[in-house]
């Protein structure tokens, strides 16, 4: 287990590699024997900090949720990380691309809650009976830590990213909003495209068999901190798509069918 102060170190650095907009090696270099609970208290300090100069956490989003991302970072569950209210973009908005590290797309849905959800033993109907409704997503990631170093070819581990707040960089809500029964959620699919040509496609169901479950999935992790899941908050569920690169000047657009569209631009 870390120390408090290698934890609060870590966090810093983080923390300083946003701002300053400069990627920093993988955390693992320095703390190979870092745990993913360790992880997590990396991610906390640095979210504090945040909360700490005055941003608020509207929800969080689900990662690693296919079976084929948790057998390429060597982990046998999803992770988790905090969405703050700075990281809310509306559709078809233009942002600049340079104010993110390594940007890049992922496709997901978004559950917006009316009743508090908290528990180890939390069904997929406590997550239906508790969303106002679920409503089409842009997830977009960045990475504060090296992917893949260019010097020395390391790759980063699950345990960067889970520090490095499970890559979380800004969320789009667009499309139509629905309720979780007015469709199969499994089944709900999307056509993701880069400047007008379709990059990922995806079914919903790519979410450990049902988005739903991945609202489960993170209550009972949260159950033995004892913290639950408020109303109000956004939980994204998880990515059904790849990761897609994007840069200055592109446009993404993901097409959720009858659900409608999200769009986001970048300069």
């Amino acid at each position: 287990m870390l120390t408090k102060e290698q934890i609060e170190t870590a966090a810093d650095r983080l923390y300083q590699a946003e701002t300053s907009r400069k990627q920093i090696p993988a955390l693992t270099l320095d703390y190979p024997d870092m745990t993913i609970e360790d992880a997590y208290s990396i991610q906390k300090a640095w979210v504090d900090r945040k909360v700490a100069e005055g941003r608020k956490v509207i929800g969080y989003k689900i990662g690693l949720t296919s079976r084929a991302m948790q057998m390429s970072s060597n982990i046998d569950e999803p992770d988790y990380g905090v969405l703050l209210d700075d990281m809310l973009f509306e559709d078809c908005t233009t942002i600049k691309a340079s104010d993110f590290l390594d940007p890049r797309i992922e496709v997901e849905l978004a559950f917006v809650l009316k009743k508090p959800l908290f528990g180890s033993t939390v069904t997929i109907f406590d997550v239906i009976n508790a969303t106002d409704y679920v409503i089409p997503s842009l997830e977009l990631i960045a990475a504060r830590c090296l992917r893949t170093d260019p010097d020395t070819g390391y790759t980063r581990k699950v345990y960067d990213t889970i520090s490095d707040n499970a890559a979380n960089a800004g969320i789009v809500l667009g499309g139509r909003p629905i309720r979780p029964m007015d469709i199969d959620l499994r089944w709900a699919g999307c056509m993701l495209y880069l400047n007008g040509q379709i990059e990922e496609t995806g079914l919903a169901g790519g979410v450990l068999g049902n988005p739903l479950k991945g609202i489960t999935w993170v209550c009972k992790r949260f159950a033995p901190h004892d913290v639950g899941l408020e109303p109000g908050q956004v939980i994204l569920s998880g990515s059904f798509t790849r990761p897609v690169p994007v840069k200055a000047g592109d446009t993404v657009h993901a097409d959720f069918g009858s659900l409608g569209g999200v769009s986001l631009n970048f300069e």
